[in-house]
């Protein structure tokens, strides 16, 4: 049986070759995915670690919960507590480090670094060994001095001596630079900057006056890190900071860059899985077909001594030796996927620090596995379903068409799982939230399955409404019509391939759609402001830049959204300051109930907050600040929050007062009223204003949608791409399905030949039959995409008043247009090859 399994296996090469490409796409995403993010992870972690080499003991500020009444005050780090430090038994040295945002912009005047990677920091004294400074520089002294990493300097162009411009919270600086130094920081690797100015300088922009944000020891020789945190311990106060080894940091860096890979892995793994689950369709398909071509030889087999288990047992082998051939192949392909994809990082100017490509055991293991195991799960049901035939029937063919038994049963089964997954869609569509999103899942993958059982049953009458059109093609167009019914499950299995492709790219295509308009609609009846302005990569601005922008000819109301911490009720809550007297001129925020009155006691809350906290108008509360200061609130009124403004408003006046000397107000966004609204001119003017900073946005309400509107694109092409690989193998069932079917109808399309239908004729009808299979899966895809798209923007809905559905006609019409382009050009092979059938062998074939 082995030995007949294999020549099997060699006999067919030509009709397997579809079958082994789709498991090879699938396997080749799934290992390039663990290639290309076990690389990039590994080469992070290792540029990350070699940011720790001078950390043997690092200290930090003990982070104290908050607890009671009003926000815990947390300890700081002090050049008296380094010196207490510096002193300690096996210590060699101790370095104080500040730290904080720091944008640096190129000579073109644009943000070097992205924004997210852009960091600053202190050069300690003239010599810092963690930054040794090149040939010709020295280390920055005073405001008006900075070194910058040698990468950036050569990325933008920089020499010393030469002037930049940088922002830290707001305010344009532009020192020079006094020296360019080497540095091994996981950021610098990765494509961001590292600015460094003198200590003092930096404890003033970064607002540590007098403190730092972390001490680092040294170990001097023979002492290990493990001792030297225990002396550092002794020396330290009781309960003023914590300390942690170099190591521990380099472990802890490199588990978290781990935990933001995994995300992205993830999502990349489900787009395999969902080419996998796309493919094993096509493989079910195929070895139905090679089994059904075969069920005579599997007859003899049968009728000479070979049992059901060994019958079953060859098909495992053909599909075992298939599904290794296709895993070998794919982990290959896999490897070179995970090589381009590093590469194309590069292309796009994302820098990634340099490593080797990891290849690791379990992406191996992983890739054989899944290969193997998908191709023989596939191929188990049509090896059993061959296995039960009698050898009589089988030899006289009488089990070729399905029982009405097993129909009925079908379709029952499909009714019931089709109606559970509508019944469970609909039920998550009355919950709220992520309340929904788990009944919503297990409904949408339940009516999936109910679906795919019932295509058989569907394709009849969704086929026989196309008869009209396929009229106009005259006997072809008929022809092609009843081949398409002839064998429902075959059609309904390479229908389906299809179908699962275009279901998920509709449902995401019609969220996106709907939470673009959603989110602009939002912007534009909350907001009456003209220009919102923010820090590009989401840092908070510094009080200056409302100062500024109210200085500014042509404003007539500014609202800084200023964030602060508080406690009540023994809870931690966010406050949201802002203007009293302007937040009802720059926002237009819908009122449930109560009066929109901000200022001194009186504040406004969102309803959600009101709701969780039991509060309505004319509620009274006391919020708890840092060092104690505590202030006793008012509900004047209640409105409906959104996605840019939500939580509890009080005046800026108010909260300034309760916030800690030492601490300034850290501002989220500033709202801007103009008297001459929204236009180039009056956004030059508020730009000038704030020195052409490059890193803050001055956006309107276009600029927002805008914004929102790239984003959602960018976020759509990235899933079609990736969907891209199931539609591939999606073509490759078409192609597979019509050339078996070929093969199977040699002897029927020798007789067309024969009686008159010319080659011409022959190609149209296998044409058609595809173009009506591949619009068949597309109209079932779409519909169920649309169905989706509407249920998941229900659960939407509970959370944003604004939502509301958008149907994509054009995008639809597009994708119609592509399953039927999909039919056509897999038609190409199978329509040649069947004109191509010399139609005297074709009738004498069996």
């Amino acid at each position: 049986m082995f030995r007949t399994a294999l020549r099997n296996v060699f006999s067919h090469k030509a009709r397997l070759l579809m079958t082994v490409l789709a498991v090879m796409l699938g396997v080749a995403f799934v290992s390039g995915t663990l290639v290309f993010t076990n690389t990039i992870s590994d080469a992070l972690q290792k540029s990350s670690a070699k940011g720790f080499d001078h950390v043997d003991v690092a200290i930090r500020s003990d982070y104290r919960p908050d607890e009671g009444d009003t926000v815990a005050e947390q300890p700081k780090l002090t050049p008296e507590l380094l010196k207490k430090v510096q002193r300690a038994p096996g210590a060699e040295s101790a370095i104080g480090v500040v730290s904080g945002f720091t944008a640096l912009a190129g000579k073109d005047g644009k943000l070097i670094g992205g924004g997210f990677q852009s960091q600053g920091g202190n050069f300690w004294g003239t010599d810092d060994p963690r930054y040794p400074v090149r040939d010709g520089g020295r280390a920055p002294e005073g405001a008006d001095e900075v070194a910058i990493d040698s990468e950036t300097a050569k990325r933008a162009g920089y020499e010393v001596g030469d002037t930049v411009r940088l922002s830290v919270d707001g305010p344009v600086l532009t020192p020079t630079i006094s020296g360019i130094f080497t540095t091994d920081d996981g950021n610098v690797a990765a494509g961001g900057s590292l600015t460094l100015f003198d200590t003092a300088t930096a404890q003033k922009l970064f607002h540590m006056e007098g403190e730092y944000d972390t001490i680092n020891v040294t170990a001097a020789r023979g002492t290990s890190q493990a001792q030297l945190q225990k002396a550092v311990d002794e020396v330290l106060p009781k309960d003023a900071a914590y300390t942690t080894t170099g190591q521990k940091l380099a472990d802890d860096q490199a588990t978290q860059i781990a935990a933001e890979m995994s995300g992205l892995k993830n999502a990349l793994l489900v787009f395999a899985g969902i080419a996998l689950f796309v493919g094993t369709f096509i493989i079910a398909n195929t070895f139905t077909m090679l089994v059904a071509q075969r069920t005579k030889e599997l007859a003899l087999l049968r009728a000479v001594g070979a049992s059901r288990r060994q019958v079953t047992r060859s098909v495992l082998i053909e599909a075992f030796v298939v599904g290794a051939v296709a895993a070998v192949t794919g982990l290959a392909a896999g490897v070179g996927i995970g090589a381009g994809m590093r590469a194309l990082i590069g292309a796009l100017g994302e820098t990634v620090p340099d490593g080797p490509l990891v290849v690791s055991p379990g992406t191996v293991a992983t890739a054989l596995l899944v290969g193997v195991l998908i191709t023989m799960l596939a191929a188990w049901l049509p090896g059993r379903r061959a296995a039960k035939i009698p050898p009589v029937a089988a030899m006289s063919s009488v089990h070729a068409k399905a029982t009405t038994k097993s129909l009925v049963v079908r379709n029952t089964i499909g009714a019931l799982f089709a109606g559970a997954g509508v019944a469970t869609v609909l039920y998550a569509t009355t919950m709220s939230g992520s309340d929904g999103q788990a009944p919503m899942g297990i409904g949408a993958v339940t009516l999936i399955i109910g679906v795919f059982v019932l295509t058989p049953l569907l394709s009849r009458p969704l086929i026989a409404a196309a008869s009209p059109l396929l009229r106009v093609f005259g006997i072809s167009g008929k022809l092609a019509r009843q081949n398409s019914v002839r064998n429902p499950r075959r059609t309904a299995a390479t229908a389906s391939a299809l179908m699962i492709g275009l279901t998920l790219i509709t449902g995401m295509t019609v969220m996106a759609g709907s939470l673009q308009k959603s989110i602009g609609k939002m912007a534009a009846d909350a907001i009456k402001a003209d220009y919102v302005v923010s820090m590009a990569n989401g840092n908070f601005l510094s009080p200056d830049v409302e100062k500024k922008l109210s200085a500014t000819e042509g404003v007539t109301a500014v609202s800084p959204l200023r964030n602060a911490e508080s406690r009540i009720g023994g809870e931690t809550e966010y406050l949201t300051g802002v203007n009293g007297t302007a937040i009802g001129k720059v926002t237009d925020l819908p009122l449930d109930n109560g009066a929109f009155k901000v200022g001194g006691g009186e504040v406004v809350v969102d309803a959600e907050t009101a709701e969780r906290r039991g509060w309505k108008t004319g509620s009274e509360f006391t919020a708890g600040f840092a060092g104690g200061q505590k202030q006793k609130l008012t509900v004047a009124g209640v409105y409906e929050s959104n996605e840019l403004i939500r939580g509890v408003l009080l005046d800026n006046a108010t909260l300034t007062k309760r916030l800690p000397a030492d601490v300034d107000p850290a501002d989220m966004m500033v709202m801007v009223k103009t008297s001459a609204g929204a236009s180039d001119a009056t956004k030059d003017r508020l730009e000038k204003a704030l020195g052409e900073n490059p890193a803050i946005k001055v956006q309107s309400g276009q600029d927002l949608s805008d914004d929102i509107a790239k984003m959602f694109t960018l976020m759509l092409n990235m899933l079609y791409g990736l969907l891209a690989m199931a539609v591939v193998v999606a073509v490759l069932g078409v192609i597979n399905t019509l050339a078996m079917s070929v093969f199977e109808r040699s002897q029927e399309i020798g007789m067309l030949r024969a009686i008159g239908l010319d080659r011409r004729g022959v190609k149209r009808m296998v044409r058609l039959e595809s173009l009506v299979i591949s619009l068949f899966g597309g109209v079932l895809g779409i519909g169920l995409g649309v169905f989706f798209g509407w249920a998941a923007g229900e659960l939407v809905a509970s959370r944003m008043p604004t939502y509301e559905l958008v149907l994509p006609w054009a995008r639809m019409a597009v994708f119609l247009l592509l399953a039927a382009t999909v039919g056509i050009l897999a038609a190409l092979w199978p329509a040649r090859r069947a004109a191509k059938l010399n139609m005297l062998a074709a009738i004498k074939s069996e």
